[in-house]
C-alpha cells in the first residue's frame, strides 16, 4: 500500500504545483486579452489596434482608408484602416460595400472579417469596405460643415482691410459627397463700395471605388468688380482620383469640362458686355495634419478659357488651420485670384491680373 500511495502522492504534489506556477501567467493572461463589456456594447463603441490598445469612444466616419473617431479620453482621432484590428459599435451604421452592397446595423470588425448585425445580417471581408457613415439612415446624419469669419488685408486692385465670411457645407452617405463652398469679402467707407467679392461653388461626387468618383455635377459663382467680373457662372461634369488616403494626408485631383459665362462689369463702348467660353477644369486638394492642433490645407483650381474670357483663371486657398478649444480653431489663409488676360473697363484701364488676399479668422466646426 504504501508503495503505490508514493506515487499518488507525489503526482498530487506535482499538479498542485503546476497549477500555482500557472496562475500568474493566466492572470497576466487575461490582462492582455481584456475585453471591452459584452460582443456588442450598448453605450460606446470601441476600437482595438493592432497595437492591443483600446479605445472607447463614438465612429463619426470612415473614408478613404481613414476611421474618424471621437476618443471619450483623446478627442477626435483619425486611424489608419489597417491599424485597426477590431470594432464594436454601439450605434447604428451604415457600411458601403465594393459590391454596391449598403448594409444598416451594428458593426463588429475582427481580423479580415466584418459583420453588420442588423435586421439582415452581413458578412464580408473588410477589404471590401468603402465607406462607414455613423448613424441610423436619418437626413441629419449625413452633414457636416465650418463656418467662418474674420478680417483680411488685400492688396492688388484695392488695398485696405475686408470684412471676410466663408462656409463649407459637406453632405455625406456611403457612396456620395455634395459640396458646398463659400467665400465673401465685402468693405465700405462712407457708402462708398471699396471692394466687393463673393465665390459660391457645388460639386456632387459619386464614388465607383475607394480612390474614384465621377463628378455628374460641378457649378460655381463669382463675382469681383474690381476685377471687372460683375458675374461669372461656370457649370460643367468631371472626374477624380484620391491620390493618397490615410489619417494625417488626403490628396485629391480632379478635372472636367464645363461652359462658363462671363458677364464684365464695365466695358468700352461697342465692346461686347459678356463672352462664354467652353471650359476646361483642373483641380487638386490637399490636406496635413501635421500635429494634433495644427493642420496645413492646399486647395488650387484653374480655368483654361477662350481669349475673351480671360484665356486662364485660377482660384488658389492655401494656409493653416490651429485647434483651439472644442470645435472653434483658429484660421490663416492666403487667397491668390488670378485672370491672365483681363477685360478693360470703359476708360480703358485694364484691372491687375492678380489679386492676393491674407485672411485670419476663427472658425467652428459641426
Amino acid at each position: 500500500f504504501s508503495q503505490l500511495k508514493r506515487p499518488t502522492i507525489l503526482v498530487t504534489l506535482s499538479l498542485f504545483a503546476a497549477v500555482l506556477a500557472a496562475g500568474p501567467a493566466v492572470a497576466d493572461e487575461a490582462k492582455d486579452s481584456w475585453q471591452p463589456p459584452p460582443p456588442m456594447p450598448d453605450d460606446f463603441d470601441w476600437v482595438q489596434m493592432t497595437s492591443g490598445e483600446w479605445l472607447k469612444g463614438e465612429i463619426i466616419a470612415m473614408y478613404e482608408d481613414s476611421l474618424e473617431f471621437d476618443s471619450d479620453e483623446f478627442d477626435l482621432q483619425k486611424l489608419d484602416w489597417e491599424d485597426i484590428k477590431e470594432i464594436r459599435s454601439a450605434q447604428i451604421v451604415q457600411v458601403a460595400f465594393d459590391n454596391d452592397v449598403i448594409a444598416i446595423g451594428k458593426l463588429l470588425v475582427e481580423g479580415d472579417t466584418i459583420r453588420v448585425l442588423g435586421d439582415k445580417d452581413y458578412e464580408s471581408t473588410r477589404s471590401l469596405v468603402l465607406s462607414i457613415t455613423a448613424g441610423a439612415p436619418r437626413e441629419r446624419n449625413y452633414w457636416s460643415g465650418k463656418f467662418g469669419a474674420g478680417i483680411n488685408y488685400r492688396t492688388g486692385n484695392t488695398e485696405q482691410t475686408e470684412m471676410n465670411a466663408n462656409a463649407t457645407i459637406m453632405r455625406r452617405t456611403p457612396k456620395n459627397r455634395v459640396n458646398f463652398d463659400y467665400l465673401g469679402n465685402f468693405s465700405e467707407l462712407d457708402g462708398t463700395t471699396l471692394s466687393e467679392n463673393q465665390r459660391a461653388s457645388a460639386d456632387w461626387n459619386r464614388f465607383l471605388s475607394k480612390k474614384f468618383y465621377v463628378s455628374p455635377f460641378v457649378g460655381e459663382y463669382y463675382r469681383d468688380p474690381f476685377q471687372n467680373i460683375g458675374s461669372r457662372w461656370t457649370l460643367g461634369f468631371g472626374f477624380g482620383y484620391q491620390l493618397v488616403n490615410n489619417s494625417k494626408v488626403t490628396w485629391d485631383v480632379d478635372a472636367g469640362l464645363a461652359y462658363q459665362r462671363t458677364s464684365f462689369d464695365d466695358v468700352v463702348e461697342g465692346d461686347p458686355s459678356s463672352a462664354d467660353t467652353p471650359a476646361l477644369m483642373i483641380g487638386t486638394r490637399y490636406d496635413n495634419e501635421l500635429t494634433g492642433w495644427m493642420d496645413f490645407f492646399f486647395d488650387f483650381n484653374f480655368f483654361v478659357v477662350n481669349e475673351e474670357s480671360g484665356t486662364y483663371t485660377h482660384h488658389l486657398v492655401t494656409g493653416f488651420e490651429f485647434d483651439l478649444i472644442g470645435d472653434f480653431d483658429f484660421d490663416i489663409s492666403l487667397v491668390w485670384d488670378r485672370i491672365q488676360d483681363p477685360r478693360q473697363d470703359s476708360n480703358g484701364d485694364f484691372p491687375q491680373k492678380d489679386d492676393f488676399r491674407t485672411i485670419f479668422g476663427i472658425g467652428y466646426s459641426f
